[in-house]
């Protein structure tokens, strides 16, 4: 089975049961947010480093490698100092 996900404005497919980090890994996408004008993406995979938090569905701060991609799932960017 698959999902769907948005990922700032485009559509981006993955495998039911894949965290919100692997639906954007498989996809290509290695970086998804900003701190202190740095490129950031998964880092530690466990949840600790919170390099890879996103905005899904209008909360912020989820982090992608602990939250399961959801079919529908609105997911941005996030951009810190």
């Amino acid at each position: 089975m698959s999902v769907q996900i948005i990922v700032d404005g485009a559509a981006v497919e993955g495998r039911d049961g894949q965290t919100i980090a692997g639906v954007l890994l498989g996809a290509g996408r290695r970086t998804w947010r900003t701190a202190a004008g740095e490129k950031r993406g998964i880092f530690c995979g466990m949840g600790i480093c919170q390099d890879c938090v996103v905005t899904v569905n209008g909360v912020e701060g989820v982090r992608a490698c602990q939250r399961a991609a959801c079919d529908g799932d609105v997911v941005e960017r996030e951009g810190r100092a």
